[in-house]
Order: C-alpha cells, then sequence, then structure tokens
C-alpha cells in the first residue's frame, strides 16, 4: 500500500474528528456477524425450522457482505486510487478472497440443509468454525481500512469531498438494502452518531422513508436510547 508514516500519524494525532467512511457500517458489520455467529452457535441442529432460519441469517450475512465489498471497491477504493495509486491494493487482493470465501460458506449453508439428520451436528459446528474464521479475518480487515485507509484518504481529500462519496454511495443502495443496512446501524451507534445519522436522513430523505426507518431500529433500541434520540431530534415522546 502506499501508506507512509507521517499519514498514519496524522490519523493517530488528529484534534478534529475527520468524516469516516468506515466508522458506522464497521460497527454494523461486527454487529451483525457476532449476532450470526452467536445464533449460529446456539442453534438447535436436530429443530428443522431452527436450522432453516439460522441459515437463512447466515445467507443474509454473506449477501451484505458481498454488497459491502462492492460499495467499497466501487467508491472508496475509486477514490483512493484517483489520488494514491495502489494505496488500496493489498485490501482489493483480500475483498477478491472474501467474495470467494463468502462462496465457500454459501455453499456450506445450503448443504447444511440437504444433508443427512445425523450428520447435521457436526455439518452445523463445521459451519460455525469457518464463519468464526471469516468474522475473525474481517475484524483485522476492517481495522487497516479504519486507520491505514482513512490516513490516505484524510490526507488527500477534503471532508466536503469525503461527503460527496459517502452519499454517492448511499445513493447507490437499493431501498431494500438500505433497511437491512439500518437496522445493523443505528442502534449499534452511540447517541451522538445516531442523532447525527438520522438528522442527516430526515433532511434528505423523503419523509415516508424517515418514517419508515425509525419503524426499523425503534424495537431494537432500549427505552432510554429511543427517548435520547427523540429528544435529540424534537420528536414528540410517540413518535
Amino acid at each position: 500500500m502506499n501508506i507512509d508514516s507521517h499519514e498514519m500519524r496524522q490519523v493517530a494525532q488528529a484534534d478534529v474528528p475527520r468524516v469516516d467512511l468506515y466508522a458506522g457500517i464497521h460497527k454494523a458489520l461486527r454487529a451483525l456477524m457476532a449476532d450470526t455467529l452467536l445464533a449460529l452457535g446456539r442453534a438447535d441442529c436436530e429443530d428443522a425450522l431452527e436450522m432453516a432460519q439460522v441459515t437463512q441469517r447466515v445467507h443474509q450475512l454473506l449477501d451484505f457482505c458481498g454488497s459491502h465489498l462492492r460499495h467499497e471497491n466501487e467508491f472508496v477504493h475509486k477514490a483512493m486510487e484517483a489520488r494514491a495509486p495502489g494505496a488500496s491494493s493489498q485490501i482489493a487482493h483480500e475483498h477478491a478472497e472474501h467474495e470467494q470465501e463468502i462462496a465457500l460458506l454459501a455453499a456450506q449453508a445450503t448443504a447444511l440443509l440437504d444433508c443427512e439428520a445425523a450428520a447435521r451436528a457436526a455439518g452445523t459446528l463445521a459451519l460455525y468454525r469457518a464463519l468464526a474464521l471469516f468474522i475473525a479475518h474481517n475484524f483485522e480487515h476492517m481495522h487497516v481500512e479504519e486507520t491505514a485507509h482513512n490516513a490516505v484518504l484524510w490526507a488527500r481529500y477534503t471532508d466536503a469531498e469525503l461527503i460527496e462519496i459517502h452519499n454517492a454511495l448511499v445513493a447507490s443502495i437499493p431501498p431494500e438494502e438500505m433497511m437491512f443496512a439500518l437496522r445493523w446501524l443505528v442502534p449499534f451507534m452511540n447517541p451522538a452518531e445516531r442523532v447525527a445519522m438520522m438528522a442527516d436522513m430526515r433532511a434528505h430523505a423523503p419523509a415516508p422513508a424517515f418514517e419508515a426507518a425509525l419503524e426499523v431500529v425503534r424495537p431494537h433500541l432500549g427505552e432510554r436510547e429511543w427517548a435520547k434520540l427523540t429528544a435529540s431530534l424534537g420528536l414528540g415522546p410517540d413518535a
């Protein structure tokens, strides 16, 4: 990667927070990954309905991961390469590996539903371990993006330019995928991040879309979290 130590020090020493293209979506990914892995680990392999539900969740995670890779490749890596050629090469290579791993895990999850009942416990454990390794690698991968990649972006782009990149990326996401993303994004942000995101959505999205987003996230917020969010947004207690 075309990243020097001076740029990395700038990331660590920055006094004023910069626009971070990774922070929110990576919190969502970490939460979704952990939740899915825990669900798979506790699943009853003798219960056909439960196995169908948990393998569906694995597929949802894998689909979301694949979509996330494509968004980063198309928007973030493209921006990096435009002003720092080669800066995204290592992570781009890992993205290609992740795409292969996603395909293998998806096939493994599908096969689990079709295997003999006697082999299902061993198959579930094998999928659990494979998914755990995939998630572990992704956690390390995301750390590199949040540090090394941000060093490149912050050294070469203004916050206004980064916001333009972010807005273009968000505009490319289909509504159904966006609602799924919001379910994992908003509840796992801190209160300030949560308010900033929802306020921005209210300012730029149609009112029905904003109201639908509130309905999606409300069941996943605690009572105090919801009260803080609605108060900060100036919404009534029954919003």
